[in-house]
């Protein structure tokens, strides 16, 4: 599995300061844990069953690496939310109930689970907020610089319209705003794109739905035009694949550049036929791992060092300075497949060069 150079150098820092005693103590939340023990419980909730890498990626790779980090003596008790925030209240609650020896939570709303994760923290259970950054009192939060997710694919936009000026006409579907990650890439996109294209409708996506995302689509088409739409920046791949659809049903002639996140292997399929222009490639085979390290060490009582595993920081509304490990990401586009999802084992050229895609498969190079 690949990962990154500096992210190479934390870990093998962390092992290195872990060995000598350097990080040894118990940080914050945890208990008295002892630094031998394995037969840990790591509580993992995840938001959403639309995004596909959740249950796919995120969920398997955690829980095997928690097993690898405790000589298969550790588990994960693991919870899907299906976009609700009350069931994942009620999930985390349970887990607290159980005690659980760490949380690990991706909050399907970012400001309404903090309450959860005060009783979390007031039951001594250390909790470490998963891709997107939870309000409340988390110890230590692992994503990916969001901001740089928006402006890598505002920058696909401007580049794939470089020749037609800034006339060109934008429409931005734009995330889940109870997400606080949505900001963060409309802010790096809004950055890249204002100036360069005119944005013409702009639309906030409950809950990341493809439905909803389609809807919007559908307006903004009848609105502006299908034949006048330049560009749709899509914040997601699921809402990508929407777009694209109405696109369609409206009879567009040319698919213009679509933009997405997350690297879904359909989306990865689009991309190969030229329907959809590019996908954010968040390694998030390394974000799931890190997760993994970051919580079993911290109820080995082994210190999340900020110079190690935890370099960066981040400021939520609630608390400031929060050890976080920011996972770098790379823009896929039909040149890039190889060397991204592909040399990192996520996908099979087999898996994506299905009969449909073979012939589009052959005339980029992918065999």
């Amino acid at each position: 599995m690949r990962r990154t150079a500096t992210a190479l150098t934390a870990f093998s820092s962390a092992l290195s300061l872990s060995a000598c005693g350097a990080i040894g103590g118990s940080g914050e939340g945890g208990g008295g844990a002892s630094p031998t023990r394995d037969d840990i419980t790591v509580g993992l909730l995840l938001p959403d069953r639309d995004t596909a890498r959740f249950e796919k990626f995120d969920y398997p790779i955690i829980k095997k690496e928690v097993a690898s980090l405790t000589h298969d003596k550790g588990k994960v008790l693991y919870a899907n939310a299906g976009a609700s925030v009350a069931k994942q209240s009620q999930q985390f609650q349970q887990m607290v109930d159980q005690k659980v020896d760490i949380i690990l939570v991706d909050a399907v709303d970012a400001k309404r689970i903090a309450p959860d994760v005060q009783k979390s923290k007031d039951a001594g259970i250390p909790v470490i907020a998963y891709d997107r950054l939870a309000q409340g009192p988390i110890d230590a939060y692992v994503s990916h610089d969001n901001e740089l997710v928006g402006q890598v694919q505002g920058r696909a936009i401007t580049e794939a319209l470089a020749s037609k000026g800034p006339d060109s006409k934008v429409v931005m579907m734009n995330g889940d705003p109870a997400d606080p990650n949505t900001a963060q890439f409309k802010k790096g996109a809004l950055g890249e794109l204002q100036g360069k294209v005119d944005i013409v409708e702009q639309y906030d996506t409950d809950k990341w739905s493809p439905a909803v995302a389609k809807a919007h689509m559908k307006q903004a088409i009848k609105s502006v035009g299908v034949d006048r739409i330049a560009a749709v920046y899509s914040a997601n791949d699921g809402m990508a694949a929407a777009v694209i659809d109405a696109l369609k049903e409206a009879g567009a002639t040319k698919i213009p550049p679509v933009t997405g996140q997350d690297a879904n292997l359909d989306a990865v399929q689009r991309i190969v036929a030229g329907q959809q222009y590019m996908t954010v490639y968040k390694p998030f085979l390394d974000e799931a791992n890190y997760a993994a390290e970051m919580a079993v060490n911290k109820v080995q009582g082994r210190d999340i060092a900020f110079d190690a595993l935890t370099r960066d920081t981040v400021d939520s509304p609630t608390r400031k300075h929060i050890p976080a490990m920011l996972v770098p990401v790379v823009s896929l586009t039909k040149d890039k497949i190889k060397e991204t999802v592909i040399a990192d084992n996520v996908y099979t050229v087999r898996q994506i060069c299905t009969a449909a895609y073979a012939a589009d498969c052959a005339a980029i190079g992918l065999k």
